[in-house]
């Protein structure tokens, strides 16, 4: 029971992270914030779950953690650099995303120590599969929603307070595409978990943290957050992109060694 309450409050962490991540995005920007968030989450998550499973060649993970730290970085000069409207705001989602990564750095911990990552198949009595752990973790996810979700309807970092009445008065459409982002989560996860049996827990959670450069790509390309920016902020974006994809690359040589 102990090991699915692990599950449950990884859940709770996870939804509690993702809501404050969610609100830095509206605030702070896709590039700046999700980066931000995530990649503070990945850096000290690898510490977290490296040292709670020790599993890889050490170096050349927090090699690739370190490289990953310096596009982190890359991207909030390249930031700074844009002279962006509304700077008070900005300033407030920067500060909520860290407080989202912070979080999120955990919640993977408390669901690999439900599970038994030696042997998925006849796990120890009392141990979770990555399947039920999962399940268990999506049911915190889900629960808590009902509570820390209606706090920020009422309490928004910005904007007016809304009601479900309003969440209800929604396109059907619209909240479809939620239901498929949450789909498309929901298999990564499960598919991390099940990884972790095999690369240990540190470098499936850092690789299942990739997201950054994908949400980096979609605020570059697709919403035009640096449109118009300077030779010098261009640069610097094409630098994030190179230390983040070589520290992806490093550390998924350590689950190898």
């Amino acid at each position: 029971m102990e090991n699915y309450a692990s599950a449950f409050a990884g859940g709770v962490i996870f939804n509690l992270s993702n809501i404050l991540l969610s609100a830095s995005v509206s605030m702070a920007g896709l590039t700046v914030a999700f980066p931000l968030g995530v990649g503070i989450a990945l850096v000290l998550g690898v510490f977290v779950n490296y040292f709670g499973e020790p599993k890889g060649d050490a170096v050349i993970l927090f090699s690739g953690v370190t490289l990953v730290v310096l596009a982190i970085i890359f991207n909030a000069i390249a930031a700074g650099k844009m002279n962006q409207k509304g700077s008070i705001i900005n300033k407030k989602g920067i500060i909520i995303a860290i407080i989202a990564g912070v979080l999120m750095s955990f919640f993977y911990r408390f669901v690999a120590a439900a599970m038994d990552l030696n042997n998925f198949e006849s796990p120890t009595p009392t141990m979770a599969t990555p399947y039920s752990a999962f399940f268990i973790f999506a049911i915190g996810i889900f629960i808590s929603n009902f509570i820390i979700n209606t706090i920020v309807m009422k309490k928004p970092f910005v904007g007016t307070p809304v009601s479900y009445k309003e969440y209800f008065q929604g396109k059907f459409s619209t909240h479809m595409v939620g239901v498929l982002g949450g789909a498309i989560w929901g298999l990564g996860t499960a598919l991390s978990y099940i990884a972790a049996g095999k690369a240990g827990a540190a470098i499936s959670y850092a690789l299942g943290q990739g997201a950054p450069m994908i949400a980096a790509l979609w605020g570059i390309f697709i919403w035009k957050e640096f449109k118009g920016s300077s030779r010098a902020v261009n640069i610097l974006l094409a630098c994030m992109f190179v230390l983040f994809i070589s520290g992806l690359g490093a550390i998924i040589i350590s689950g190898a060694n």
